[in-house]
């Protein structure tokens, strides 16, 4: 779903043969497999070892099979940083809460080479975020149990901005991009909203049942006559510089 933020910030950045990439909270690798085919070499972390297990899986096949990918568990330390000689470093996972991202950006403002590229994304204005009314649900079922799952993050006009500065970081740029979600079907829709784990403490606070009726109620407006779901979504990344 968010194929066109990672190719539009990978056209502005010139990624290709040349570059060395490292990912933040890269998840299941997508945006590595993007850049990696582009030519760039490319690292990620990622607190999930099974996700970065599914992206050692994409980044090994033909034909990428990137040698100089490298996957590893947490976050960078100041050496790692240093030694990686990157240029470009990326933190695209929206939904990553900002407080988990200072210490990194932080280490990357201090031992990254000068010049080189950070990029943030997060979540557009609400009100452009068809996707953002229907996590509401997970946090609105979560409460019982404990905290709410936090909203979407980073949708204020200068959050991204406030992120980069506070880590020691010069905003040098940013861009809006539109990501809409698509599915088959509602169920279809539900599955892999399920699956981005944002509705995990909803399903231990209710159940697998509560959960997948409320999503499918909270996509009725999104479904198509042809009885597909389209939400559209706007997403907003900042270049900044160490």
């Amino acid at each position: 779903m968010l194929v066109p933020l990672y190719d539009t910030v990978h056209d502005r950045l010139d990624v290709g043969p040349g570059t060395r990439l490292l990912a933040l909270n890269c998840g299941s690798g997508l945006a590595l497999l993007l850049a990696a085919a582009r030519g760039a070499a490319v690292t990620g972390y990622d607190a999930d070892r099974a996700r970065l297990r599914l992206a050692a899986e994409r980044l090994a096949a033909p034909p990428h099979s990137a040698p100089a990918a490298g996957l590893r568990p947490g976050a960078p330390d100041a050496a790692d940083i240093r030694d990686g000689g990157y240029s470009v470093v990326t933190a695209f996972e929206p939904s990553a809460p900002a407080d988990e991202l200072r210490p990194a950006l932080a280490a990357i403002a201090d031992a990254a080479r000068p010049g080189s590229a950070v990029v943030l994304a997060g979540w557009g204005p609400p009100e452009r975020c068809s996707a953002s009314r229907v996590l509401r649900v997970a946090a609105r079922l979560a409460e019982p149990r404990g905290p709410a799952v936090p909203a979407p993050r980073l949708s204020g006009r200068d959050d991204l901005e406030d992120l980069a500065s506070g880590a020691g970081l010069r905003p040098d740029g940013s861009g809006r991009v539109s990501c809409p979600f698509g599915y088959q079907d509602r169920a279809s829709a539900v599955r892999g909203l399920l699956s981005t784990g944002l509705f995990d403490p909803a399903v231990a606070a209710t159940d697998q049942h509560q959960v997948e009726k409320e999503i499918t109620e909270a996509l009725h407006p999104y479904q198509r006559p042809d009885g597909t779901v389209r939400m559209e979504n706007v997403f907003r990344y900042l270049v900044a510089r160490v």
